[in-house]
């Protein structure tokens, strides 16, 4: 009896031994997995951090072009200016301060792409303060020309400028105030709609669907305040529309600014009338320079990739950086 007790308790001793060894290997193993996720998690953020300082130094960069070009060329922002070369996808491995492992390597790289941003249709121009302040009708007609010249539904125009005017809190009736012949009255409405920021606000307007918005992607922008548009960098459609004319006829304005830029809206008003035609848009609604850009920025460092959109403003006393939407 005694034989088998003592057999018995070195059985329980020897699987308490080996419960025991397992518990203490899954904790040390939780520990050790921790500890892993914590470093990984330090070390992405860490990526993080550079992949935006990174983009950081690519935007002063950026800002410099803009700034020698504006010195260079005062009274013209050519659609062939050196701000516009696309930057390739160009190794930074040399230049990225970093802790290296013995016998690690990695990527990084940055690549880009500055658009102007006044070459395309700023949708905050619909809105008119003049008088009590409705629709601007001028640009009504141009933008429904650009949804016309795109074959979108032109009748969205009305619906867009309504939106944007409510938005901007303007159009409302005021006792003994002359209309304006230039600006259309906002029709009643209930509540005042959040401010448009982006192109994509306009699937908050009945009638935009997806495919919509990726068609105006190129040719409308929302700007911080309403701006003129660039004829010297103006889309063939976006010229057209500032002509009531046809996209082949803004075709031909392109290749023509090709062999001369405009120099100024007079010179550009001039050219028009070699072709029989005139701007629909006052004077001041038009300029041969622009002072927002967008820039389109893409930087990769080991497995953090950061893709981004930056709006530029340039100014007599330098550049900034408006805002920077990451995606």
């Amino acid at each position: 009896m005694r034989m088998r007790l003592r057999s018995r308790q070195r059985g329980v001793a020897v699987v308490t031994a080996l419960l025991l060894t397992t518990l203490a290997v899954s904790i040390v193993a939780s520990l050790f997995w921790q500890q892993q996720v914590q470093v990984r998690s330090m070390e992405n953020q860490r990526l993080h951090f550079q992949t935006r300082w990174i983009l950081r130094g690519g935007l002063d960069l950026v800002r410099l072009i803009l700034r020698q070009d504006m010195m260079d060329n005062r009274t013209m922002t050519r659609a062939d200016g050196i701000w516009a070369t696309p930057l390739a996808e160009t190794r930074l491995d040399q230049f990225v301060e970093r802790e290296r492992v013995e016998g690690e390597s990695f990527d990084a790289a940055i690549s880009g792409q500055t658009y102007d941003a006044q070459s395309r249709y700023n949708l905050a121009n619909l809105a008119s303060t003049a008088g009590a302040g409705g629709i601007n009708k001028k640009q009504l007609a141009v933008f429904t020309r650009l949804l016309q010249n795109l074959q979108l539904n032109q009748s969205l125009a009305k619906t867009v400028a309504i939106q944007v005017a409510r938005s901007e809190g303007v159009g409302a009736p005021q006792a003994g105030q002359p209309p304006s012949p230039d600006v259309e009255a906002v029709p009643p409405g209930s509540g005042r709609p959040m401010k448009m920021l982006r192109v994509e606000d306009l699937l908050s307007v009945a009638g935009f669907d997806q495919q919509a918005i990726e068609k105006l992607r190129e040719f409308v922008v929302v700007l911080p305040k309403q701006t003129p548009v660039n004829v010297n960098t103006a889309s063939a459609e976006l010229l057209a529309a500032l002509v009531n004319g046809s996209v082949s006829e803004g075709q031909n304005l392109v290749v023509g600014r090709k062999r001369t830029p405009f120099t100024d809206v007079n010179n550009f008003k001039s050219y028009l009338q070699s072709m029989g035609k005139q701007p629909v848009l006052a004077d001041s609604d038009m300029d041969t320079r622009s002072d927002f850009f967008l820039v389109l920025s893409r930087v990769r460092l080991d497995r953090a990739e950061l893709m981004s959109w930056s709006l530029i403003q340039r100014e007599p006393a330098g550049t900034k950086v408006v805002w920077i939407r990451e995606n």
